[in-house]
């Protein structure tokens, strides 16, 4: 699917990137699955803040950068009613770009932290 992203850190939003790890996508909040990027809104440190926004415009280049696939793991949902899914383009996951760019953790099953 192809869209325009803009910023968003509030409320919600059409088609918009709250953080590194959480789009609105046509009204529905999705939380990218496979990975754990640094808070952004609040975050704990600088070294978090600074990753965090790094993370979230390169996140908004991603998303924006062509069509792209939205696939389901193992739960439709977290425990905050996003959606869990894993963005994919070419067979590449766009999660996997920014861990390898070190902006975002690779999804374990637990917050680490970034402080």
């Amino acid at each position: 699917m192809s869209r325009t992203f803009t910023l968003c850190h509030t409320g919600g939003g059409t088609n918009c990137v709250v953080d590194g790890d959480t789009i609105w996508l046509d009204g529905q909040k999705i939380r990218v699955a496979d990975i754990d990027a640094p808070e952004t809104h609040p975050s704990r440190c600088a070294l978090e803040a600074d990753l965090g926004t790094r993370a979230t415009h390169r996140l908004q280049e991603l998303v924006n950068a062509g069509p792209f696939a939205v696939t389901t793991l193992d739960r439709d949902a977290d425990k905050y009613g996003r959606k869990l899914r894993v963005l994919t383009r070419g067979g590449q996951s766009l999660g996997d770009v920014l861990v390898n760019e070190g902006l975002a953790r690779t999804w374990t099953g637990k917050r680490e932290p970034w402080c």
